[in-house]
């Protein structure tokens, strides 16, 4: 295992057991602090519901993360608007195709129900956080 995949299993791990955070929050803290990037309190206060629309099972809370960082990052580096969209939808299609959804009823193992364990996600949340991370780090230039 390389450090980076080392660093991020160890943060997911934390952030779900030790803070109890969600996988929006989990991973925009992760990518942020990777890419260096510093988080308003605000963008967090934004991502908490974001776990499939608060339980629901709408779009997977680390799609939502992913797509917020890819908006924050995109900001960072100065790119213009369309490109930032056009990295976003590039990302949902190739997220899509590498896990095979995007709702969080499909690819939270077992689904929601009133006995599941607390996070179930945590090895997607860790292969989805490298996927991210490569996507964004692959569109520097």
């Amino acid at each position: 295992m390389d450090n980076m995949q080392k660093l991020i299993d160890e943060r997911v791990h934390e952030y779900y057991w030790k803070y109890d955070y969600n996988c929006a929050t989990t991973m925009l803290l992760i990518l942020s602090e990777i890419c260096g990037i510093k988080l308003q309190q605000q963008t967090l206060d934004a991502a908490v519901a974001m776990h499939g629309a608060g339980k629901y099972g709408a779009q997977c809370g680390l799609v939502e993360g992913s797509l917020m960082f890819i908006g924050i990052y995109g900001r960072q580096k100065q790119k213009a608007d369309e490109r930032i969209e056009k990295e976003c939808r590039g990302f949902a299609e190739g997220f899509e195709k590498e896990f095979g959804s995007l709702m969080c009823k499909e690819l939270r193992p077992e689904g929601f129900k009133p006995d599941n364990p607390p996070h179930l996600c945590e090895g997607l949340t860790k292969r989805a956080v490298r996927f991210t991370l490569d996507y964004v780090t692959g569109n520097d230039n």
